[in-house]
Order: structure tokens, then C-alpha cells, then sequence
């Protein structure tokens, strides 16, 4: 290997050389390589599950109308069709290296000191593609392709770790795929779709998807799990807490309102998984999933730090706005008809001439005129947004958005500054920003690029010494060791740190 090896002019190897602390990486994205993927799931489940693997990764890559892709079919279709435009060139090429270690684990390892990582979080691109697939083998085919990542990877496990991919499609098909892949395959990090598109009953019982395909595919709406849904997945957040299982997503919103372009892919994605994350994240916060079980550690990835502060510094604003005490500023019984009356008398006296009311009659108009006509007024749990997330103080908020949300920022992304901005974010906190190289994917040209890049972000002032290694190792660390206190155990990173403590406080008795 050694006439491959950049190691000593990688400015990454350099200045992790100078570090007295270890580097987590938590998003490493690997290229299966397709034959043996394939010939083992064979093995596994039978072609039946080959096919079923090739029809969901089809699917997950083209967006289709009327069966031609967006590069199959003319600018008119396109338009007629309004086709979104779908990825392309996602892969690194011309840096062969690179394209070979994305794929081959044993070469990964090895080059894992020129890339500055001491360990790392992998996400084969084929993890969630049986997300996609028909309802009767997605079970199986998941299982088969975690077996196979875990298989693969297992020999790597004190540096490298493959994420498990679990359906979220219901609870119970989600709960025994976490199961098997932690009990059974040893995997310790799970990476879920962020939502899981249904449709909605009320179109699909009159148009059956079977005889009104088209109609179906639009016709749909998105399951976060923890708002809103028609499961309860509760069960499923229990038996991560119980294994120990940091749940991680890559969620993205290509396609929803305002990005969904038909010409241009930047417009669709930029921001798309920060958008996605976070109607997620919202989800579990707003639906009370965070309150009840405080030990659950979610990550959502590729999108940024910045919009977790900003929902954070919103969540604080809005709640001193929309919390009980705060809504009876809004109650229109708390209008005060006599004084509203008095001052219509002097400054609008025109006003009561041409139309004539009562004090009741006036204040009814007035309150009508805005945002309080509806045919009745909201009562008991219907007014209150907050009340399911249980809270009652700002500090509340802090302890179930920003304790229990990490949010994966890429090396390059200078927004990461809103995280750490403790004078911003309410109770002087910094959001939980980690370490997500995002290698493997198209904004990576070159691996051994990322970790020096975020170490340029001390050297021009945008972050502190501090911040970053709260970023590349504290932050990441504290996500996975709060799951699960062994997850170190037996890796490079243990014999680096001190033997993690259990916050007493976060255990659920």
C-alpha cells in the first residue's frame, strides 16, 4: 500500500499529529461493491431478493413519470409531466484512490491515519434501499443487507463500524429488525428513513392505488413517527433505549414545495436535508418522543448544525409567546368590550356612525377581523402546542431538543459557528454539532481533505480550539457513549479517553 499513501503530505494526518484527543467521524458513506452484495443476498434470500434490491435502489435514484426517467424523457415531458430532476455524477471518479477505498473496506482501514480519523461511522449506500422495496420482502431483504455489512466489516470493528438500517414502514417490523441486528449481527448505530410517506385514506379510498397510480403518487403525505401518526412508536424508541442504540438519519426533502425544480438539482438540494431533519426532529420534540424517553440520542446528519439552533432559539421565543400563560394574551374572551368601545368612540367615531354596534356587537367585529374566526374556539388539549412535550420552562426545552439532537455538520460548512454561539442560543448553550466528513459523496473530492478543512475554520476565527474538539470528538463521543457507555469498548478510541460515566439523571427507572 505503500505506494498509494499520501500520508505524509495530507494536511489532515498533520495536524491530527498535534491533537492530544481522538477524531470520531459519524458519516462515512461506502460504495458496495454490486456482485458480491448481490451474491450474497442470493445466498441469503434467493433471487427473488436480488430483484427486489435492484427495483428499490432504481426506484430510490430516478424520480419517473408515466415509466421514463427525467433522463429518458424530453424538456416537454418534463414539463408536462413536472418530473423533478434527479442527481447525477454523486460519485467521486477522477481521484481513483479515493473510488477504491470507498469500496474496499481493507483499504479503508489502512488509509484511516491519512484521513485523521481514529474512528468511524460507515453508511453503505445500499443501507436503506430496502426501505423501497414491496411490503412482503422488505423485511427480509433489510436483514439480508445488514447481515451483509456486518459480515464485511467485522474483522475492521476497532476503527470501522457499519450503521444498521432498520424500516420504520410500522413499529413492530422496525422494533425486530433493531433487535436482530444488535443481538444477533452485533451492530451498534442504527440509521432510519426520517419519515415514511403514506397516503392519505380519504383520496385513497376513492382512487385505489392499483387503478389510479398517478394519482397516488401525489396523493400522499409524510409519517415523522412522532406527531400525528397512525402508529405509536413508542415501542420502537423503547427498545432502542433499552439496547443502547444511537438512532442517526439522513433525511432529505427533495421534491416538497420549492424543491422540487425540474431543471436544476442545486435548487432542490441545497438545504434539503437540514429541512427534512428538521420536520423530523419536530416531530419527536412536538409529539412528546424526547420527554419520554430523555435517554434516546438522535443524530440527524448532512444538514448542518445551524437549524438546530434556530429551531432552538424559536421553540424558546414561540413558547413565551404560545404557552397557556402567554395565550390568554390572544383569548378573545379577554378582550375588554367597554374599553375597546370607549376608544372607537374617540378615534373612530366615523367608523360607529356609518355602522352602528353594540360594545358586544363592536368587539366581535374587531376580534373577527383577525385571526379568531372560527366556527369555535379551541379548548381543553387543543390549545396548548407544548403540552404533549411536557413544558413548562425554557429550560425544559433545552434539556429535550438540545440534549437529546446532535446534528452532523460537514467540514467545509461555516454555519457551524450558529452552533456553538452561546450568546445567542438561549441558557448560553452550544448546540451538539459532530463530526461528519460526508466522504464518500460528491462534496468530498478528496478524503483526506475534511478534517483540515474544519481545522481551517479555528485558524480564520470562525469557531474556538475549543469548539473543535467538542466537534471532531467530544460532541461525537457524548452521542454514541450516552446511548450506550461500552460503545468504545474494544475500539481505538478506548484506550484514548477515560471510561465513560452514566448520567445518573438520564436513567429511566
Amino acid at each position: 500500500m505503500t505506494e498509494y499513501s499520501r500520508l505524509k503530505t495530507s494536511r489532515s494526518a498533520a495536524i491530527k499529529a498535534n491533537l492530544d484527543y481522538p477524531i470520531i467521524d459519524t458519516d462515512v458513506h461506502t460504495n458496495d461493491f454490486t456482485p458480491a452484495l448481490e451474491d450474497y443476498i442470493a445466498k441469503y434470500g434467493g433471487s427473488k431478493l436480488v430483484d427486489e434490491l435492484r427495483k428499490a435502489e432504481a426506484s430510490r435514484l430516478n424520480s419517473k413519470s408515466n415509466g421514463k426517467d427525467w433522463y429518458q424523457q424530453t424538456p416537454e415531458e418534463r414539463q408536462y409531466n413536472r418530473t423533478i430532476r434527479s442527481p447525477w455524477w454523486a460519485r467521486v471518479t477522477r481521484n481513483t484512490l479515493d473510488l477504491a477505498t470507498y469500496t474496499l473496506p481493507e483499504l479503508f482501514y489502512e488509509r484511516q491515519a491519512e484521513q485523521g480519523s481514529d474512528y468511524s461511522v460507515l453508511f453503505p449506500n445500499n443501507v436503506l434501499a430496502p426501505a423501497g422495496a414491496s411490503k412482503e420482502n422488505r423485511q427480509a431483504l433489510q436483514r439480508a443487507v445488514n447481515h451483509y455489512h456486518a459480515d464485511l466489516y467485522r474483522k475492521y470493528s476497532d476503527r470501522l463500524t457499519p450503521v444498521a438500517g432498520i424500516p420504520m414502514g410500522n413499529p413492530q417490523e422496525a422494533v425486530e429488525e433493531l433487535e436482530f441486528a444488535v443481538k444477533t449481527l452485533g451492530l451498534k448505530v442504527a440509521n432510519i428513513p426520517g419519515g415514511v410517506k403514506r397516503p392519505i385514506k380519504a383520496i385513497a379510498d376513492k382512487y385505489p392505488a392499483d387503478q389510479y397510480p398517478e394519482i397516488a403518487k401525489y396523493a400522499s403525505y409524510i409519517d415523522f413517527y412522532g406527531l400525528d401518526s397512525e402508529y405509536d412508536y413508542d415501542p420502537f424508541w423503547a427498545k432502542a433505549v433499552e439496547l443502547g442504540v444511537p438512532i442517526t438519519t439522513h433525511y432529505g426533502s427533495q421534491g416538497w414545495t420549492g424543491r422540487s425544480s425540474i431543471s436544476n438539482y442545486m435548487n432542490n438540494h441545497i438545504g434539503h436535508f437540514a429541512d427534512g431533519s428538521q420536520a423530523f426532529a419536530k416531530a419527536l420534540f412536538f409529539g412528546g418522543v424526547t420527554k419520554r424517553f430523555p435517554q434516546l440520542r438522535v443524530a440527524m446528519l448532512e444538514g448542518g448544525a445551524d437549524w438546530g439552533a434556530h429551531v432552538y432559539i424559536h421553540l424558546v421565543d414561540r413558547f413565551s409567546k404560545r404557552s397557556l400563560k402567554g395565550l390568554q394574551n390572544y383569548n378573545p374572551d379577554n378582550a375588554n368590550s367597554d374599553e375597546l368601545f370607549v376608544l372607537f368612540e374617540r378615534f373612530g367615531s366615523e367608523f360607529l356612525q356609518e355602522h352602528p354596534l353594540s360594545k358586544e356587537e363592536l368587539t366581535k367585529s374587531v376580534l373577527g377581523s383577525s385571526f379568531n374566526r372560527h366556527s369555535r374556539s379551541p379548548v381543553g388539549s387543543e390549545l396548548e402546542d407544548f403540552a404533549a412535550a411536557g413544558i413548562e420552562t425554557i429550560e425544559d426545552i433545552r434539556d429535550r431538543w438540545v440534549n437529546s439532537f446532535f446534528f452532523g455538520s460537514e467540514s467545509d460548512d461555516r454555519t457551524i459557528a450558529a452552533a456553538f454561539n452561546d450568546k445567542a442560543n438561549p441558557l448560553g448553550v452550544k448546540i451538539n454539532a459532530i463530526y461528519s466528513s460526508d466522504v464518500g459523496h460528491w462534496d468530498v473530492p478528496d478524503l483526506t481533505d475534511p478534517l483540515a478543512e474544519s481545522w481551517d475554520l479555528v485558524q480564520e476565527g470562525v469557531i474556538s480550539e475549543a469548539d473543535f474538539k467538542a466537534y471532531v470528538f467530544h460532541n461525537p463521543y457524548k452521542f454514541y457513549t450516552q446511548a450506550n457507555p461500552d460503545f468504545f469498548k474494544g475500539t481505538a478510541v478506548e484506550s484514548k479517553v477515560p471510561t465513560p460515566q452514566v448520567d445518573k439523571s438520564l436513567v429511566v427507572a
